[in-house]
């Protein structure tokens, strides 16, 4: 049983929820076609958003969003938080559960790269 997104949209980022219903899907079903990324809620505290942080590059190399690293801009705690998260999904295979985050992540369709910040 895998969970299918129910899609919501804020900006250009298209979220899902992946706790809105479930559905059998074969293995080569179109939900595992599409990438997602994962990235920081706007609304998640700053508390939160520093332990996400912290844990993510404990676990995976944050080395873009360091000072002169392709992602250090803007210099935002948002901004940080989300790529470390989505670095630490990528690596653990892009499953929702890599995004949870306490609930303070979304899973989400839209490629959130920017300029020569690439998210993977």
């Amino acid at each position: 049983m895998l969970q299918y997104p129910c899609a919501a949209f804020w900006g250009d980022w298209e979220l899902l929820d992946w706790n809105c219903f479930d559905f059998v899907v074969s293995s080569v079903g179109v939900a595992a076609a599409q990438k997602t990324w994962c990235v920081a809620k706007p609304s998640a505290s700053n508390d939160i958003l520093s332990l996400n942080l912290n844990y993510a590059c404990s676990q995976v190399s944050c080395a873009v969003i360091q000072k002169g690293g392709p992602c250090y801009y803007p210099d935002n705690l948002v901004s940080r938080a989300a790529v470390a998260m989505n670095l630490y999904y990528a690596s653990n295979g892009r499953h929702p559960w890599n995004c949870y985050f306490n609930n303070s992540a979304l899973v989400v369709q839209s490629d959130p790269s920017y300029g020569s910040c690439t998210y993977y």
